[in-house]
Order: structure tokens, then C-alpha cells, then sequence
């Protein structure tokens, strides 16, 4: 029997996360081609709902997350839960922080 859903590294070529300033954590996920790009938009699987719920966080906490056609990739911005440099802070600049957007399924 087939996967009804593929994870998102299926689809996507890159995924990454980085500061967006000190106080936001900004995430990008790419294709290289138009349709694995299209078939993620069009699922509808990318949503602030979806990702707050990646994220555990409070829907209000995602600040952007759009398509961006032009360049076949999603943006995605949230609050972070600390600032970067905070005596708490693990992740200084950010760029660990993207996996939970690698392990969102995507209807297949």
C-alpha cells in the first residue's frame, strides 16, 4: 500500500533556517523545479496554522508565510524564542532550526 504523504525533503531542495535579525528566525524552503514547487502550494500544507503547529508555538508568533513564485520557495519568519546571544540562546544564529519544516508531510 502507498504513503498517502511524502515528508517535505521529498519535494523541496533546500531548507534552511537563519536570523532574521535578533529577534526573529527566518526559514526558506526551495525547489528547483516548477512542480514540486507547485504541488507543495497547492496542497495548502504550508500555512501559519501548519507551521506553529511544526513549531509548537502560538499561531501569532509566525510573522510571514507566504509563497514567493519567482524564485519557486516559501518564506517563513517567526519569533524567536530567545534572542540571539541570550544566556539561554543554543542556536546563535539560527541555522539549526529548520527541521521541523523537514519533517512535515506532504500529501503525495
Amino acid at each position: 500500500m502507498a504513503s498517502q504523504t511524502r515528508p517535505m525533503t521529498d519535494y523541496a531542495k533546500v531548507i534552511r533556517s537563519k536570523n532574521s535579525g535578533p529577534f526573529e528566525l527566518t526559514f526558506d524552503i526551495m525547489f528547483d523545479r516548477d512542480e514540486p514547487y507547485l504541488h507543495v502550494k497547492r496542497s495548502g500544507v504550508l500555512t501559519v496554522q501548519s507551521v506553529a503547529r511544526a513549531f509548537a508555538i502560538a499561531p501569532d508568533q509566525v510573522l510571514v508565510c507566504t509563497p514567493f513564485d519567482a524564485a519557486r520557495a516559501f518564506k517563513i519568519t517567526i519569533r524567536r524564542p530567545v534572542s540571539s546571544g541570550d544566556v539561554t540562546d543554543r542556536d546563535v544564529y539560527g541555522c539549526q532550526q529548520h527541521v521541523p519544516l523537514t519533517r512535515m508531510q506532504v500529501p503525495a
